[in-house]
């Protein structure tokens, strides 16, 4: 096993950056889903507060990547329930919502790339020498 910058291990490397990835791919196929539905008809003050709450979300989430790459275990632990979160709804949304086709071809392109980077990220961040590497 080599040590990437500060002592990290690859693992924890690789899994990080599969997870910042994973983030702008996850909020554009959320984006798509709000904006691409057949249903046109969206109250502008629900489209600002749906653009506010990803953004606001986004930036939570990438904070605890950072936490996550400086060895925090619980910011593996949340980021791990969140992405498997994360990915139930972003299958589950994929066979529900009726989309205009260049939507739904987006937002399956999104979703199904960012829920593979996610739980690439989340196995390779709980193996052995990336759980000894979070003591925080």
């Amino acid at each position: 096993m080599t040590s990437g910058p500060e002592g990290r291990p690859p693992d924890v490397e690789t899994g990080f950056w599969l997870w910042v990835i994973a983030l702008p791919l996850m909020v554009i196929g959320y984006l798509i889903d709000v904006f691409g539905s057949a249903d046109p008809r969206m109250p502008f003050p629900v489209a600002v507060m749906s653009v506010m709450f990803v953004g606001i979300l986004s930036t939570v989430v990438l904070t605890f990547q950072i936490l996550l790459r400086h060895g925090y275990r619980w910011a593996r632990t949340l980021l791990t329930g969140g992405g498997v979160a994360s990915v139930v709804y972003m299958a589950g949304s994929l066979f529900t919502d009726e989309r205009h086709t260049v939507a739904a071809l987006a937002y399956a392109v999104c979703a199904i790339v960012g829920s593979v980077l996610i739980l690439g990220g989340a196995v390779l961040l709980h193996r052995k020498d990336a759980h000894a590497y979070f003591t925080r």
